[in-house]
């Protein structure tokens, strides 16, 4: 039953905005029992497919069908660390691949521009020291945020602002916060964006691929460490 619902929505035979119909009609059209049907209108709410208002002139909504729904249950499984270490590089090197490969080949000015300006403050921040490695960290994830924009697909875009809004909870477990790394960090992002402002589309796309691998296996590496340390 859920399925059938979720079709109708994703078809637009119900559309956005629009209410169900009442709890009575809806038990007779699917055939279903009063606890089956309100079980699979909560797991709608949960997928964000409807909004259940109470009170009165209250019931289920339809929402419209947007990347929220796509990126809120990848950001979950991050959240709650559901996804291994080696799972989301290797979903991450596929996407982010893609990405930087699209935006070195879509690249105007003024994204240059503003790549060159993030890179800058990178450098700053590198220039401070390990104390800074917050701020850094902040800049690098704007960094590969701007490449999704740049690529100019939305699908990319919502995906990566997903990981990127979350993944700082695998770093903070498994990244030493040690300045060597920040220079890797940065020495990585300097030949990015080089590639990129160059229209080096392969290349591109291969330095974001070896990035991520890089620094996942370093997360790797600790968390082996920790576990067999029993941390």
């Amino acid at each position: 039953m859920v399925e059938q619902i979720q079709e109708a929505i994703l078809k637009g035979t119900l559309k956005a905005g629009h209410k169900l119909p009442p709890e009575r009609e809806l038990r007779e059209m699917f055939k279903t029992s009063r606890g089956t049907l309100r079980e699979a209108l909560r797991v709608l709410e949960q997928k964000g497919l409807l909004t259940i208002k109470t009170g009165v002139g209250g019931g289920p909504i339809v929402n419209a069908v947007t990347h929220r729904q796509v990126s809120e249950s990848l950001a979950l499984l991050i959240r709650y660390q559901r996804v291994s270490l080696r799972d989301l590089a290797e979903f991450r090197e596929g996407v982010e691949g893609i990405v930087a490969g699209l935006a070195a080949k879509r690249a105007k000015k003024k994204d240059i521009q503003q790549l060159r300006k993030l890179l800058s403050e990178a450098k700053t921040r590198l220039d401070q020291g390990a104390s800074q490695w917050d701020a850094f960290i902040r800049i690098d994830n704007e960094i590969h945020l701007a490449l999704a924009r740049i690529a100019g697909n939305p699908v990319y875009e919502s995906i990566i602002q997903t990981i990127y809004s979350n993944i700082h909870l695998y770093f903070d477990r498994f990244l030493p916060r040690e300045e060597r790394i920040l220079k890797q960090n940065y020495r990585d992002l300097h030949k990015i964006v080089g590639a990129v402002e160059e229209g080096k589309t392969a290349e591109a796309h291969w330095l974001v691929q070896e990035h991520v691998f890089r620094f996942n296996r370093l997360m790797e590496k600790n968390q082996k460490q920790k576990t067999d340390s029993g941390i």
